[in-house]
């Protein structure tokens, strides 16, 4: 956005109030008519911070695991397994989580604790799912959270067959 486009929204929503404006309204909605997150979102547009240019997820990746070192082996052996697992499966890392992907989000790489990765997985309702005492029901399903089922994971030889077979189930459900 150009500065004479970006000067011209803001004119055109307030944003250009004066100072005491906001002070004497004690909010922003009330003088401009933008909620918070739309006016934070007008800012970082001006900062120029945002969008796809960004996102860093390698540097988000670190920051997750920053106190969890020792958990990144885990983390990367089940990243490698999750982008295996089909053609279409994509890895969106965030700030607390790496979501899988397919069309839907089909699992997630979780560190829950320095020492405990929780692998969750998009199964759909816990009665279907005939599961192993490793795969616990997150509560999700009644919910409605996209995720249902986790797999706590402390080492690298938690990363087996079931847990792939869990990941195919899951992947295979959001065909």
């Amino acid at each position: 956005m150009n500065v004479g486009t970006l000067r011209s929204v803001l004119a055109t929503t307030a944003l250009l109030a004066t100072p005491w404006a906001f002070a004497d309204s004690g909010s922003y909605e009330t003088v401009t008519s933008l909620t918070t997150d739309y006016a934070k979102w007008v800012v970082e547009s001006c900062e120029g911070d945002t969008g796809a240019a960004a996102y860093d997820p390698d540097a988000l990746v670190a920051a997750m695991f920053e106190k969890k070192a020792a958990l990144v082996p885990i983390y990367e052996k089940l990243l490698d397994l999750s982008l295996s697992i089909g053609p279409d499966a994509k890895a969106c890392p965030c700030g607390t989580i790496v979501p899988i992907f397919r069309e839907h989000v089909i699992a997630q790489i979780k560190p829950a604790t320095r020492t405990r990765i929780d692998f969750g997985l998009a199964l759909g309702d816990p009665k279907l799912a005939k599961a192993p005492a490793r795969l616990l029901d997150t509560g999700g399903f009644a919910k409605k959270d996209r995720i249902t089922h986790r797999i706590p994971i402390t080492s690298i030889q938690d990363v087996d067959a079931v847990v792939q077979r869990w990941l195919r189930i899951a992947y295979d459900r959001d065909a």
